[in-house]
């Protein structure tokens, strides 16, 4: 499924593999899932001079409710009443505003180059221009309607045997078009300095495997709606209405088997249960009926001998479909994944849709995005450092830079510190934690060697075929990666994407411009609001090098167990406590937080918190202690934090996002951490049998 929102955050799937994939092994571990924009007149996040001064709004809390009772209403009821979401989105934050505000940036510096004359050809300049242009060129697209997809769908019907149904397949992922399985370059799990072939899961277009496989109402609901909509792409393609509607039926039979060949998402982040390196003859006698060897050549790789099967069972009923199916039942379903895939591409009736589906029924959003900010996206993604640089010049200042690489050094010393002084850590494994924490790599802002785009053609013609050459162009220079070390220096996500991460195959921490800005950072504000912004994402992404994915792999980046069997063991349980936390909180009657699910996600907010107050401490130690608004610098501290979380989700986007996001829900991201602390409690006064205060033997601490 495509994301209708602005900004979507970079897994393993679309950095590493190139080819979208169902699900992915472990990868980037993100602050959020994704976030959007919304142009329109809200009321100012910093409406006031002391809100300009000291980076918290107080009109945002709503002091009727105690802080000991509900903090994320006490932080955030105000701000939730005044922000309904906007039409065009499925939930509407701080993230959501501070992606706003930079999208208006891009597209300022669209618009610009767009109205520029001569601008040389081949530079990245022209490149970003043309490809917008492309994109805003409603006319031309509406003029074209189906047409761009006519040679695609006359090569699918062509395909008359297993190697010309080989060649197709390799033909739609080097378009990035998932069909059947997924396929890209990756670092070798047990020798991070190398990039390997991977394959594994994916080809379904509903978001997870458990739309198609749980007897639940609403995922039973969901199919039927997902077969309607795949019968009315088809008749917009100009198939006859019986036709479609029995094309419909295949798609879904075909991707149903393939869900129940799927590893769930829970069974997806153990990075162990994820890595089979085989060779490729091992993987052709595991899979007969595809010729791994004929897929490769078409896939312009020759002398690829090895590669990492990450989900063999999946792979074999693979296989097993390519002989139990009918070819043509195939040929329909890989013609449907060309149509899901060229949708936003396309005229307005398929763009119509497409975001009825995906946008509407399954998030709740009311509208379609406007144009610009579709095309801005695109833009962003088929040429994000090229804008990125430009993006940049104009909002980060080499200061700014400066001041952040200032607080990810206090935060990784806060952090050493704690892992000196554990008590439930052993000596041996203390020391290897302080060195996997000594050996991250600290990426700050954007890139320090920008990406080249001279590969890539791109002009004023057709949106979908621009759209194609940037994919394409993404997956060659993501396959000519395979047998080579690995690029240490690479990002993984665009200079203004408003999100974070760590990834730990490289061991790294990533902290994009785009969220280095008001309100999770300003280096005009006081510590204590930046300590509880910024400072939790950074301590967020630190510890996820800890969490249940990330504490399996070393120092190097290599997944290898480096605890000792016991303190491993104390680990789990102590991760055990976050997940029965979770589990409890209930989204709506019947429905609650997945706790496995949300684990790592909900063990880096606890991790981060503790991290950045023991940071502010430090920090406090050298100032003067200031009461602002009546608030104590621990207070503002908890603000800042809630504060950033602020958020409202419509209840089909919250459905969904529980399913499908291992990150939980806005609300619980303040309140969760929260009760675990005790530095919280001492800073509002609360006491045990408070909602906000779980009691000792409940009580959740790692760090």
């Amino acid at each position: 499924m495509r994301c209708v929102t602005l900004r979507v955050v970079v897994s393993l799937c679309a950095f590493i593999l190139g080819v979208a994939f169902l699900a992915c092994w472990p990868g980037h571990a993100a602050l959020t899932q994704q976030t959007s924009t919304h142009t329109q007149s809200q009321q100012s996040e910093r409406s006031s001079s002391t809100n300009t001064a000291h980076g918290f709004d107080v009109s945002s809390m709503d002091r009727s409710v105690g802080a000991c009772q509900d903090f994320n209403h006490f932080a955030n009821g105000g701000w939730m009443a005044n922000n309904p979401i906007p039409p065009a989105y499925s939930r509407w934050g701080r993230f959501e505003l501070l992606a706003e505000r930079n999208n208006e940036v891009l597209h300022q510096i669209l618009e610009k180059l767009v109205k520029q004359k001569n601008l040389k050809k081949g530079t990245n300049e022209q490149k970003i221009a043309d490809y917008y242009a492309s994109c805003m060129d409603e006319s031309g697209i509406e003029r074209e309607g189906i047409n761009p997809l006519r040679p695609e769908f006359e090569r699918i019907n062509q395909i008359h045997d297993t190697q010309s149904l080989e060649s197709e397949v390799a033909r739609l992922h080097s378009n990035r078009i998932p069909a059947l399985f997924g396929f890209g370059a990756g670092q070798d799990f047990k020798n991070s300095t190398q990039v390997i072939a991977q394959a594994g899961q994916g080809g379904l277009g509903l978001p997870d495997r458990d739309y198609y496989t749980k007897p639940d109402e609403r995922f039973k609901k969901t199919r039927e709606e997902y077969e309607r909509h795949v019968a009315r792409m088809f008749e917009l393609a100009g198939d006859a209405h019986d036709h479609a509607q029995a094309e419909a039926e295949t798609v879904m039979r075909i991707e149903t088997k393939l869900a129940e060949a799927s590893m769930t998402r829970e069974q997806l982040r153990d990075p162990a249960a994820n890595y089979h390196k085989m060779t490729v003859a091992q993987l052709s006698e595991m899979m007969p009926h595809f010729n791994w060897s004929h897929y490769m050549t078409d896939m312009g790789l020759n002398g690829v001998n090895d590669l990492n099967v990450a989900h063999p069972e999946f792979l074999k009923a693979v296989d097993k479909l390519l002989t139990s199916v009918p070819l043509d039942d195939i040929k329909t379903y890989m013609r449907w994944h060309l149509i899901n895939s060229a949708a936003a591409t396309l005229s307005s009736t398929f763009v119509q849709e497409d975001f009825n589906f995906g946008g509407h029924f399954l998030n709740g959003t009311q509208e379609i995005l406007p144009r610009w900010k579709r095309c801005v996206a695109s833009t962003d993604r088929a040429l994000g450092e090229a804008l990125g640089a430009l993006y940049v010049k104009k909002t980060f200042s080499p200061q700014a830079r400066q001041r952040a690489q200032q607080m990810v050094m206090n935060l990784v010393s806060a952090l050493r510190e704690d892992l000196s002084s554990l008590d439930w850590m052993s000596q041996q494994t203390r020391q290897r934690a302080i060195a996997k924490l000594d050996a991250f790599i600290r990426k700050i802002g954007y890139p320090d060697h920008w990406r080249d785009y001279e590969a890539l053609r791109v002009e004023r013609g057709a949106y979908y075929n621009n759209l194609v050459l940037a994919r394409s162009f993404d997956v060659k220079r993501n396959l000519t990666k395979i047998g080579k070390p690995v690029d240490r220096t690479e990002w993984g996500m665009t200079p203004p994407t408003v999100n974070a991460y760590y990834n730990p195959t490289i061991n790294e921490i990533v902290f994009p411009a785009g969220i280095l800005q008001p309100p999770f950072f300003d280096p005009q504000a006081d510590d204590a609001i930046n300590y509880g912004g910024i400072g939790a994402v950074i301590g967020h992404e630190m510890t996820h090098g800890f969490d249940d994915q990330g504490a399996q792999f070393d120092a190097d980046g290599n997944l290898q167990n480096w605890w000792t069997q016991d303190d491993y063991k104390k680990f789990r349980e102590r991760t055990d406590c976050v997940v029965k936390q979770f589990d409890d909180y209930e989204v709506e009657p019947g429905l609650h937080q997945i706790g496995k699910r949300v684990v790592g996600e909900s063990v880096a907010d606890l991790g981060g918190l503790t991290i950045a107050y023991r940071a502010l401490q430090k920090a406090l130690q050298s100032k003067p202690r200031k009461t602002i608004d009546g608030f104590t610098p621990e207070q503002r501290f908890f603000l800042g934090y809630a504060q950033i979380w602020a958020q409202n989700i419509r209840p089909e986007a919250a459905r969904q996002r529980v399913q499908t996001d291992p990150h939980p829900l806005g609300r619980f991201r303040v309140n969760g951490p929260l009760s675990n602390m005790p530095q919280f409690a001492q800073a509002f006064g609360c006491n045990i049998g408070d909602p906000m205060v779980r009691p000792p033997e409940r009580r959740c601490q790692i760090w």
